[in-house]
């Protein structure tokens, strides 16, 4: 098909906007990985979580997991009497995990010979 085909009301119904919105926010860096950190080792400290997303700043990871946070997708857990604070995924969080495998089964597939 010739792009230069497109017209304006075309080019709206190439991508939903749900769908857009999902690329945009676990396509942005470190998103997908702090996710399938936490979906392979549930809850977790921030220190723990900064380990396994080496070499992602802190800076950068409390503003990711605060954006992850605000969306829905993980939930802070603190807890009475102590300062310990964790990370879990929420419940939309972890219907991620079927959807980033597929993703990396296909970077193993089409990726890895690049």
């Amino acid at each position: 098909m010739d792009m230069q085909a497109f017209n304006t009301e075309d080019e709206k119904e190439v991508i939903c906007p749900h769908l857009e919105r999902a690329l945009i926010l676990i396509g942005k860096k470190w998103n997908a990985m702090i996710i399938t950190v936490l979906l392979k080792y549930g809850s977790l400290r921030f220190k723990q979580l900064s380990k396994y997303v080496n070499p992602c700043s802190d800076r950068v990871l409390v503003e990711r997991l605060k954006e992850l946070e605000s969306a829905g997708i993980v939930k802070r857990v603190t807890f009475e009497d102590s300062s310990l604070i964790e990370y879990r995924l929420t419940q939309k969080g972890e219907d991620l995990d079927k959807t980033l495998k597929s993703l990396h089964n296909w970077s193993d597939k089409w990726l890895c010979k690049e």
